[in-house]
């Protein structure tokens, strides 16, 4: 077995181990906006359930060099988000809009994503997501950093659910007919694979 303390460590090299070894990391696809109307959108694989209820979700949002992205820009502005899940279908899309562009453009319109109104916040999701969710901002929490912060903690409540009919069923979705696409490290992405049950002891 190895033993390595993280603070011996660079930041780079933490971030490498962290993320080889928490897999498969679910992504979020969420979508913001600014103040000036243009429609924010980015994946995020520090993504995961907070709570049901209410239901919430968590999403951590880095900041290289210090500064802040636009989505946790946009956030806290106006504390309204969209988390799509990122699929098999549409992840090629999702993965051309990591690119860094200028605040007033749209990762939207580059990935030739359709934005579609929600019901309970401003901001548009986008319809080529099997599943979306519309959040409102319940607790942002700078984290990290000796300086300054190094990310943004996001915990956000879930407004209103909208899921394709084709992998609803009784209340549940169909794992394999969403096939959520999850992070692993680099350029490595995952499907469902094998599916298997264990029973919970009484």
């Amino acid at each position: 077995m190895i033993s390595i303390d993280p603070k011996q460590n660079s930041e780079r090299d933490n971030y490498k181990l962290m993320i080889g070894s928490i897999i498969p990391r679910p992504i979020a696809f969420v979508t913001t906006q600014s103040d000036d109307g243009v429609l924010n959108g980015a994946p995020f694989s520090y993504f995961n359930i907070v709570s049901s209820n209410p239901p919430m979700i968590s999403i951590t949002v880095q900041r290289p060099k210090g500064r802040m992205k636009d989505t946790a820009n946009n956030i806290n502005n106006n504390h309204e988000f969209v988390v799509h899940i990122v699929d098999d279908e549409n992840v090629a899309k999702i993965n051309e809009t990591s690119a860094s562009l200028p605040a007033d453009e749209s990762e939207i319109e580059l990935a030739k994503l359709t934005a579609i109104q929600s019901t309970h916040v401003s901001v548009p999701g986008i319809k080529e997501s099997k599943i979306r969710m519309e959040c409102k901002l319940v607790q942002a929490i700078p984290l990290g950093g000796k300086a300054e912060p190094s990310c943004d903690l996001f915990i956000g409540e879930i407004l209103q659910f909208h899921i394709d009919k084709e992998i609803y069923k009784d209340g549940r979705i169909d794992p394999r007919a969403l096939n959520a696409v999850s992070r692993l490290a680099g350029t490595d992405y995952a499907t469902i694979g094998d599916i298997f049950s264990i029973d919970r002891p009484q």
